[in-house]
């Protein structure tokens, strides 16, 4: 089981790593193709796809994942395979009826009467097509998870991905714009549910056997098992739809303010200020069964270690990554699309959002700690609080200071997560703050944010200024010594495992110890 569970947590790790990075493959070649306005076009189309994709898949797929392994781990497979059917009807039903009311409803009232947009009636109509694969793609890949055959889900995401990239810039390429940025994505997840029921029938039975010939499932049998699915999935849905609008809502709003334009350079500065969540999505990642563990095993000073240590190194390397894009926004946008300056007008925005993800790593880690202590729902909470105060204060700010207000708003709700969060985890878990450790990476990332200041902010300055600081950071934290001899010896262990570059690595840690510890030499 063990074995298990590391291969496929490496697997989707991995997996996100390289999804995230097309995901920003995709965005960057849609605002270069479509141009500011007709790039915010497609910005405001995305919440609304995340959204209703979200709400037909109903929060199942978790679900899925969940009983389908109970009923594999005591060999009732005929169970398994009826939970993934009953599911699917659901989440087939509610994707073509959540399909439907967006084509024929919400996409025309958006356009129309809140939006006032009419240009987006057609890319938001496109939307309601792309429910229904999702869906299917959604049902079995909940149940590749809870065979812990995590290379089928990764395959489909290949599959959707792939498909996403090449056909959105085939047909923008072509003239067809906006809508076939859309269409592209609508054949990119019809693909991947091909695929996925492909793998489910060739691929599945090895894992989850056909039913067998005396099986006896009923209506009443078939609706308590939707109706426990359901009770299950509620929470799920409710978080889920509540984190995206933390991201979201603030597009929403500007879509009935602004101008298509401004959202374009919203749209296009947003996906850069979450690249530091790579690094603290990985943290929670692994400090999630971590935590879970100590905590089950009543191991009280590993988990506060583990605590400690999450907050520690997630910081030392989320901090000075978001000083360091709020220092280099203007010729960060302007490398990354290199074919519209027009682009650079999204540098406050990025500045400000950037300086949000470091309260968002915050909390995200928080979260993974807080749920695997035993209290999944209190972050739900947090969440729904959170997106409704980046609603109120985008209504307030967006009309005042344009995209700049929407990203503060959001910076803001960011903050306000964060602290009950923190706040939960510590006391929860009896552990101290690091403070000393947070005040040593704060200084040192100030230090570093004063020397960009004065790097002269242009493309050709951009690479030279994020070495320098790079630099500068180092010396900083030796500076301020925040080497103990336990990080030293921990990355040293970790070092063995980067082969030939373990030299280099060792070399530069017996500078940092000579440093840090020097009156132990002399």
């Amino acid at each position: 089981m063990s074995n298990k569970l590391i291969r496929g947590s490496i697997l989707i790790f991995l997996g996100n790593i390289i999804f995230r990075i097309g995901g920003y493959i995709y965005r960057f070649l849609m605002a270069m193709l479509l141009g500011p306005a007709m790039y915010g076009v497609l910005g405001l189309t995305l919440p609304f796809q995340g959204i209703f994709q979200t709400l037909s898949a109903g929060g199942l797929p978790p679900a899925i994942a969940k009983y389908v392994a109970e009923y594999n781990v005591v060999n009732e497979s005929d169970m398994a395979r009826q939970t993934i059917y009953t599911a699917l009807k659901i989440m087939v039903f509610l994707g073509l009826f959540s399909g439907a009311m967006m084509i024929f409803v919400v996409a025309p009232w958006l356009a129309y009467s809140y939006l006032g947009k009419p240009v987006a009636l057609v890319p938001l109509q496109i939307v309601g097509l792309i429910t229904p694969f999702s869906v299917i793609v959604g049902a079995f890949r909940g149940a590749f998870q809870g065979v812990y055959k995590m290379e089928y889900i990764l395959y489909t995401r290949a599959i959707e991905q792939l498909g996403m990239i090449l056909f959105a810039t085939a047909f923008v390429l072509i003239g067809l714009s906006t809508v076939g940025a859309l269409w592209g994505t609508v054949l990119g997840y019809s693909f991947a549910a091909v695929s996925a029921v492909y793998i489910f029938k060739v691929h599945m039975p090895k894992y989850i056997p056909e039913s067998s010939p005396d099986f006896v499932f009923t209506r009443k049998d078939e609706l308590k098992l939707a109706v426990m699915l359901l009770r299950f999935s509620i929470p799920v849905i409710i978080t889920a739809i509540a984190e995206m609008l933390i991201y979201n809502i603030c597009v929403i709003v500007m879509g009935k303010f602004l101008a298509l334009d401004a959202i374009g350079f919203y749209s296009a500065a947003d996906p850069i200020s979450r690249l530091p969540l790579m690094i603290s999505i990985s943290v929670a990642t692994t400090i999630l069964p971590a935590s879970s563990e100590a905590f089950k095993i009543k191991d009280i000073p590993a988990l506060q270690k583990y605590v400690n240590e999450s907050y520690k190194y997630s910081l030392l390397f989320v901090v000075p990554m978001c000083i360091g894009i709020a220092s280099f926004t203007a010729p960060i946008l302007r490398v990354f699309y290199f074919t519209d300056p027009a682009y650079v007008a999204g540098a406050s925005a990025l500045a400000i959002l950037a300086i949000g993800m470091t309260f968002y790593s915050i909390f995200a880690i928080s979260t993974s700690i807080v749920q695997g202590i035993g209290y999944p729902r209190f972050p739900m909470y947090v969440l729904i609080i959170g997106a409704i105060i980046t609603g109120v204060l985008s209504w307030i700010m967006v009309p005042m200071y344009g995209i700049a207000g929407g990203a503060l708003a959001t910076t803001i709700a960011c903050f306000v997560m964060m602290i009950p969060l923190v706040y939960a985890v510590f006391k929860l878990t009896e552990t101290k703050p690091p403070k000393l450790s947070v005040v040593k990476i704060i200084v040192a990332s100030l230090i570093m944010g004063i020397v960009a200041f004065f790097i002269p902010k242009n493309a050709y300055f951009l690479f030279p200024g994020i070495i320098a600081c790079i630099i500068v950071y180092f010396f900083a934290l030796i500076l301020v010594k925040f080497f103990t001899k336990e990080d030293i010896a921990s990355l040293r262990a970790l070092s063995s495992k980067f082969g030939a570059l373990s030299k280099i690595i060792n070399k530069i840690l017996d500078f940092v110890e000579k440093i840090e510890f020097r009156n132990n030499y002399l």
